[in-house]
Parts: C-alpha cells; sequence; structure tokens
C-alpha cells in the first residue's frame, strides 16, 4: 500500500500530482498488486509478444492479452506491469503500460531503482 501527505491509503492506485505540461492536477498510478512485476519492454517480437526485462532480474516472454489489444500499444522500452503465468515463470501477460509523468512519479518514490541496476 501507498500512503500520500494526507495519510489516504490506496491499494491499487496511488494518488499523485501532475508536473507536466498540463498544469497542476492529480491524476492516478497504478503500483503492482499480488504477484504482479514491473518491467522494461526490451524487445518486439510480433504478434503481439515481447521480451520484458522484469524488477527481479529475469527476462520474460510476455503478451498483450486479447482484452487489450485495441487499446493498449506497447513500443520498445515502455514502462509495463506484467503478471507472470502460474504454470510457466519464463512467460507472462502484460497488465497494465504507464505513461511518462507516472514514469516519472515510480522514478521519485523508487519503484524503478531495481530495474535501473541491470
Amino acid at each position: 500500500m501507498v500512503e500520500t501527505k494526507d495519510n489516504e491509503e490506496f491499494g491499487e492506485e496511488a494518488a499523485a500530482t501532475g508536473h507536466a505540461g498540463e498544469g497542476e492536477g492529480t491524476f492516478r498510478v497504478r503500483t503492482p498488486r499480488g504477484n504482479e512485476i514491473i518491467g522494461i519492454v526490451d524487445q518486439l517480437l510480433g504478434f503481439r509478444k515481447m521480451y520484458i526485462r522484469c524488477a527481479d532480474g529475469k527476462t520474460r516472454l510476455c503478451r498483450v492479452p486479447g482484452r487489450f489489444r485495441r487499446s493498449m500499444w506497447v513500443r520498445q522500452a515502455d514502462v509495463v506491469i506484467i503478471e507472470p503465468w502460474e504454470y510457466d515463470n519464463t512467460k507472462g501477460d502484460i497488465v497494465y503500460d504507464y505513461r511518462k509523468t507516472q514514469i516519472e512519479w515510480l522514478r521519485e518514490r523508487g519503484f524503478l531503482k531495481k530495474l535501473e541496476e541491470f
């Protein structure tokens, strides 16, 4: 759980203050929950599949599930949340794709430290 300055707790999302070009505002940043992991897209393979370098040090073959196929466009070097498959830890599904302002917020809060070490 992430706590904000107002001591409000958010389980899956954290409130953040926007500093990007649109002016001051509040936006939500989704954080990993359960067995989800933050990763960076290393290589696009085609057919909605790609290699993701994860925060736990593993590289996984991940795919964009059919329910996100038209709404989620993932590019190389994007920061994403993946959910590893239960029966095969070397594969996973991409659950969320972060925007630029959300990545800055994650970097400030230390969520991306493990990824930057690799």
